[in-house]
């Protein structure tokens, strides 16, 4: 569709959806894009994918889950940031990055089935593995939790990779040019204060890794 065209440097622009699933599968947070009395409003919120759908969740005091559960018009993005571009010119350094613009309205999940099946993606999507360790959402909790869906039916990924791109006069100057990766990266996991004692360190958190 017109309005998920990548316009400024079309030859990033993905529209497939294996691309557009995998950042979105990768990338921790997301930032919904919405209106509210007339003003425009970004919050980072935390999503999952299943299949050709992505959940949100949060209190049912929301006002974003409120308007955009009623079918107000949204625009989802996620980043992932791979790495910091260093180009000779001030003016060419950028980053390395991959990108998802999501346009849609979302709808309110409201039979349990599915409810439940959020439940765990996006516990998994944080942390996989953690939905059979933990204990799961009681009544009160449900009760407590909204939950939207938003088709990926219009959708497009961005992506910039390589080295920079200086103009050929450039090469030529004694400056360092090149790429610093970047990665998230799972460090020691640190205990609760309050955990028991002889409680270890459960497979989903000593397996963890994030963009590795």
């Amino acid at each position: 569709m017109d309005r998920t065209r990548i316009r400024r440097h079309p030859e990033r622009g993905h529209y497939d959806r294996e691309t557009v699933d995998q950042i979105l599968d990768e990338a921790l947070v997301c930032h919904v894009g919405f209106v509210a009395d007339d003003h425009p409003v970004v919050i980072p919120t935390i999503h999952a994918r299943v299949d050709d759908v992505l959940y949100l969740h949060g209190s049912p005091a929301s006002r974003m889950l409120r308007l955009i559960g009623g079918g107000a018009p949204v625009c989802v993005t996620a980043t992932i940031v791979d790495g910091i571009v260093a180009a000779r010119s001030v003016f060419h350094h950028s980053l390395n990055y991959r990108s998802v613009v999501i346009f849609g309205s979302a709808r309110l999940v409201t039979v349990d089935e599915e409810r439940w099946g959020a439940f765990r993606a996006i516990t998994e999507h944080v942390l996989p593995g953690r939905w059979n360790e933990a204990r799961q959402p009681n009544r009160n909790e449900d009760k407590g939790t909204m939950i939207v869906a938003v088709p990926i039916d219009e959708a497009s990924a961005k992506v910039r990779t390589g080295p920079p791109g200086d103009t050929d006069d450039d090469y030529e100057l004694p400056i360092w040019a090149g790429v610093i990766p970047l990665a998230v990266t799972a460090g020691v996991p640190q205990a609760d204060p309050r955990l028991a004692p002889r409680i270890g360190i459960p497979r989903s958190v000593a397996g963890y890794r994030q963009g590795g």
